[in-house]
This record gives C-alpha cells, sequence and structure tokens, in this order.
C-alpha cells in the first residue's frame, strides 16, 4: 500500500506522516517512511541534492530545481519505495510529484507541462496512482503564522521556500487546491492540535 500525505509548508504532513507510521507499525505492520524532499535522507546523495533544493544563496533556476527534485524523488523511490512495495509493506511519502507541480508551476511560473512530462517520462505509471492520498490544508493567516514559528525552530529561516513573500506563499496555497480539485484528491483541514488531526486523519483514511 503507497500513502501519499501532501500540503504546504507548516501544515503538519511530516508530523502526521510519522504518526501515522508509528501507529501502523503498532499493528503489526512494516512500514517505509520517507519524504521525497529528502532533507532528512540517510542516503549521502540524496541529502547532498536536497541541500542544493533547499539552500539560501545558490543561483539556480526553477527548471533545473524541477529536475533535481525529480532525482531525488526517482532515487527515494528505486531505492525504497518499490522494494518494500514489492514485499507487501506500507510505503507512506510526505509529498509527491505535486510539490513540484505546485512549488515550481503555480508559484514560480515553470510550465506545468513540462514539469508533468518530464514526470512521466522518469516514474513509473503505478507512482502516480497511490491507494490513499491527502493534502493537508490551512487558511492563509494560520499557515503564515505557523511558518514563521516551524521556520526558527527548525533554524531554518533562511531556506528558499520558506523564506518566500506572502504572495508567493498565497500562490502555492491556491495551487494545492486547485490541484485536489483537478486531482480528485482529498483534502484534511489541519487547523486543529496534532491529536484532533490525527484522528481525522484515520478516519479519513479507515484506519
Amino acid at each position: 500500500m503507497h500513502i501519499v500525505i501532501e500540503g504546504q509548508d507548516a501544515t503538519g504532513k511530516d508530523t502526521q506522516a510519522k504518526l501515522l507510521a508509528e501507529y501502523l507499525r503498532s499493528k503489526g505492520k512494516n512500514v517505509v517512511h520517507y519524504s521525497e524532499s529528502g532533507t532528512g535522507s540517510e542516503d549521502e546523495f540524496v541529502r547532498e541534492i536536497a541541500k542544493l533544493n533547499y539552500g539560501t544563496k545558490q543561483d539556480i533556476d526553477h527548471r533545473t530545481r524541477v529536475m533535481l527534485y525529480l532525482i531525488n524523488r526517482y532515487e527515494q523511490w528505486r531505492k525504497l519505495a518499490e522494494p518494500a512495495l514489492r514485499k507487501g509493506d506500507i510505503v507512506i511519502t510526505t509529498r509527491s510529484w505535486f510539490s513540484t507541480l505546485i512549488y515550481e508551476g503555480y508559484a514560480a511560473g515553470v510550465s506545468r507541462t513540462f514539469i508533468k512530462k518530464l514526470h512521466k517520462t522518469v516514474m513509473p505509471e503505478h507512482y502516480f496512482h497511490p491507494d490513499k492520498q491527502v493534502i493537508m490544508t490551512l487558511s492563509d493567516e494560520a499557515r503564515a503564522k505557523r511558518l514563521g514559528t516551524q521556520a526558527k525552530e527548525q533554524g531554518r529561516t533562511g531556506e528558499v521556500w520558506k523564506s518566500q513573500p506572502d504572495d508567493f506563499q498565497h500562490k502555492v496555497n491556491a495551487g494545492y487546491l486547485k490541484v485536489a480539485k483537478e486531482y480528485d484528491v482529498l483534502t484534511l483541514d489541519a487547523a486543529g492540535t496534532i491529536e484532533e488531526v490525527f484522528e481525522d486523519l484515520k478516519k479519513l483514511f479507515e484506519f
């Protein structure tokens, strides 16, 4: 089973993915959980690519970032997800190709057709059809408040995406809502407490 938890920065997707992985393991399931961003990867190659993507001052074109994100996406899918899925384990990924479509496409202006074609060329077809997926949502106001707090707590205030102005973040938020509608993806309001949102997530996924 492949589960995807998506959403803008500060919606709590990583926290909820970790809770879900722990919950399923407590039920005796074998679970592989990772973030497609690669920032917390144990793979040195993936981690170095992530540093380029999320660094503060590198002069990297947005089309280049699309390809760098895809490299990490493919490498982790090949090394982690596919072997686990073949064994019948559960794979939980935080983020998906939607993140690149939204941040680099809807918000940064890269051709969404280019992004989609590139991913369709590289990623296997079953990657695009997870068994369960959700987009975590927050209002612009709630998201901005959480984002500032999160960036300070994590020491990531200068990162490329966390330091973007409000108009960019608004485009990202709107992009997620458009993608949810276009691709018929469930959404979940992340405004509650961690525990409340997790209970809602379990109900949504029927766990």
